[in-house]
């Protein structure tokens, strides 16, 4: 009998995010094929202090590009119409960007790690 634990999804990355009372984790997994999705989880402490509670979203390579196009506007949308005297740096507590916004056609992304 196989082992199910490692074949299925092996981990290959994996990003901790930081974020006041939640953490996300965004991980690349790999399936038996040879091929490569996202999971991103958040994870927050349960209101008792027992334990932590989870959510959990599987984003699949064909989705990649859509995904973080709707995530972008939607991000975008916040910042300039809805709160745009809003300061959101200010969540940035090590003085590192946490977060890379999508690069505007032409631009590269910044690769500085958080």
């Amino acid at each position: 009998m196989e082992d199910q634990g490692n074949n299925a999804r092996d981990e290959v990355f994996s990003k901790r995010v930081k974020a006041g009372k939640r953490i996300y984790f965004v991980d690349v997994k790999s399936t038996q094929g040879n091929d490569f999705y996202i999971t991103i989880t958040e994870s927050k402490k349960k209101f008792d202090g027992q334990g932590y509670v989870k959510h959990k979203i599987f984003l699949y390579k064909e989705d990649f590009n859509k995904f973080l196009l709707g995530l972008n506007e939607a991000v975008d949308y916040v910042k300039k119409e809805l709160m745009p005297e809003y300061d959101f740096d200010m969540f940035n507590h090590d003085g590192q960007q946490e977060y890379i916004a999508s690069p505007a056609e032409g631009e590269k992304y910044d690769e500085t790690e958080g």
